[in-house]
C-alpha cells in the first residue's frame, strides 16, 4: 500500500496546481478469482488455449470496475500481443494505444506500460499491463502487431522514458529533441517556464507558489 496526493481539498492558499495535500492510501488490486463475470472467463479460457506459455506469461487477471487487465511479463509481450491479434476466437485486431505509469514504490516494477485493444469482431475490449524497472526500462515494441501504437509508444518514451525496443523512430514526439529527463515521472522537478501574455509575463508555477 502507497500514498497518493490529488488537486482536491486545498484551503486557503489559491494553489490549483494539483499539489494540494489531499493524502490517500493506494491499494493494488490483486489476482481475481473465478468466475471473473462477462465474457471474461472465456476470453482467458481462449487464450490459454492458443498460447500455451500462458501460465509463465500471465502474472496475475485483475477484474476490477467492470473491466479485465492481464499482468504480463514483458519478455512475453508481443507473443501474447500477437496471439490476442491474430487468434480467431479472439480477435483483438485494433490497438487503442499504451500509456506509461510511474510508481516509485514499487521496487523493480516502477514503470508500468498499459495497452488497451479492442476487439471489432466480438465487440470486447480487453487492457495488458507491463511492469519494467526504471534501471532498465525496455519493453518490445509492439508497431509491427498494431500500426497505432506508433505514436503512443513514442509519447510514453517522450514522457516517462520506457523504450520501446525495435520501434522504427523512437523519438520524442511533444517535447523537443533536445529535453532533459521525462515530464510525467513522479519525481520530474515541477519547474515550470513563464507564459507571455500581450507584453504581460506570468512566472512559472515553481516560482509563484509555496508547496510546503
Amino acid at each position: 500500500m502507497s500514498e497518493d496526493t490529488g488537486a482536491f481539498g486545498v484551503h486557503g492558499t489559491g494553489d490549483t496546481s494539483g499539489f494540494s495535500g489531499l493524502v490517500r492510501a493506494v491499494h493494488s488490486a490483486g489476482s481475481s478469482e473465478r468466475p471473473f463475470g462477462s465474457y471474461f472467463d472465456d476470453l482467458a479460457d481462449d487464450l490459454e488455449r492458443a498460447y500455451p506459455e500462458f501460465n509463465d506469461a500471465i502474472e496475475k487477471i485483475v477484474v476490477d470496475r467492470g473491466e479485465l487487465t492481464l499482468f504480463v511479463k514483458a519478455a512475453k509481450l508481443r507473443e501474447v500481443a500477437t496471439t490476442l491479434r491474430d487468434n480467431e476466437k479472439l480477435r483483438f485486431e485494433y490497438g487503442l494505444g499504451v500509456n506509461g505509469v510511474h510508481y516509485p514504490d514499487e521496487t523493480d516494477r516502477e514503470f508500468h506500460a498499459v495497452y488497451e485493444l479492442l476487439s471489432m469482431t466480438h465487440n470486447r475490449r480487453v487492457r495488458l499491463e507491463v511492469a519494467v524497472p526504471a534501471s532498465n526500462p525496455h519493453l518490445p515494441s509492439l508497431v509491427e502487431v498494431w500500426g497505432g501504437m506508433n505514436w503512443h509508444e513514442r509519447e510514453t518514451y517522450d514522457m516517462f522514458g520506457i523504450v520501446f525496443d525495435g520501434h522504427p523512430a523512437l523519438t520524442r514526439i511533444l517535447m523537443p529533441d533536445d529535453w532533459q529527463g521525462f515530464p510525467q515521472r513522479k519525481d520530474y522537478p515541477l519547474g515550470g517556464i513563464a507564459v507571455e501574455y500581450k507584453g504581460a509575463t506570468t512566472p512559472a508555477p515553481s516560482e509563484r507558489r509555496s508547496y510546503r
